[in-house]
């Protein structure tokens, strides 16, 4: 089972997420189990403070450190040690070999950051992975954290339905897009479902999704060739 613990400050925003579909399921079946902690119930002035004004002016407001150390810490004990990943702007993009990677753990904690950012020294205290979802700017790392624990939580063995679902895919060969994918009807407002799908013959159909799935890679991401590789 991999264990996760997410540290946000809006529980609600992911929860009901976490319980539904794929996610849900891999939770009532014991391969999957989400602790979610709203790092507030750390703080121990009166007003509950999470964040401050930036040293230095500027707009917004930045986390705090000492209610994310004490949740952290508090979580470790609790549990015993984390992979500990910090999604910010500033991480390395989110990669599938990412999600590989983290299936295999035994025990994830992702830090959902909100505001203008937070105190560098949470960066500097910590053992972090660093991630980010891409090279935009969004109001808080709860759906960075969902779309990690998602893209790593399909991987592990008997959460998807059908096995080969997670290996015929994009991405799960570095290099390539998946290949198109067709169902009922045969055709659809003059579309038809290619001829090769319909024979039967198992290794010419192998053999005309490789193709696809090239011909795709090389007309919409040719950023993904061999040569581009991590």
């Amino acid at each position: 089972m991999l264990e996760i613990h997410l540290l946000t400050l809006f529980p609600e925003a992911v929860e009901s997420y976490l319980q539904a579909s794929i996610l849900g399921r891999a939770q009532a079946s014991e391969k999957l189990k989400v602790h979610v902690l709203d790092f507030r119930r750390f703080t121990t002035d009166k007003h509950n403070s999470v964040d401050d004004r930036p040293f230095g002016g500027g707009p917004g407001m930045v986390l705090k450190p000492e209610p994310i150390f004490a949740a952290i810490e508090w979580v470790e004990q609790e549990f015993g040690l984390c992979k500990k990943i910090l999604l910010t702007p500033a991480g390395e993009p989110f990669r599938q070999k990412h999600a590989v990677e983290f299936a295999t753990e035994e025990r994830l904690l992702l830090l959902c950051g909100r505001y203008e950012g937070f105190d560098e020294r949470i960066r500097l205290g910590i053992d972090w992975t660093e991630i980010s979802l891409g090279d935009f700017v969004l109001c808080g790392g709860e759906l960075p954290a969902l779309a990690v624990i998602e893209a790593s939580a399909r991987l592990i063995e008997g959460v998807l339905g059908d096995e080969q679902s997670a290996v015929e895919e994009s991405f799960t060969n570095p290099h390539l897009l998946d290949h198109p994918h067709y169902t009922r009807p045969v055709e659809f407002r003059g579309m038809e479902v290619p001829e090769i799908l319909r024979t039967g013959n198992h290794p010419k159909v192998a053999a005309w999704r490789q193709q696809q799935a090239i011909l795709r890679t090389s007309q919409r991401r040719p950023d993904l060739g061999p040569d581009n590789a991590d």
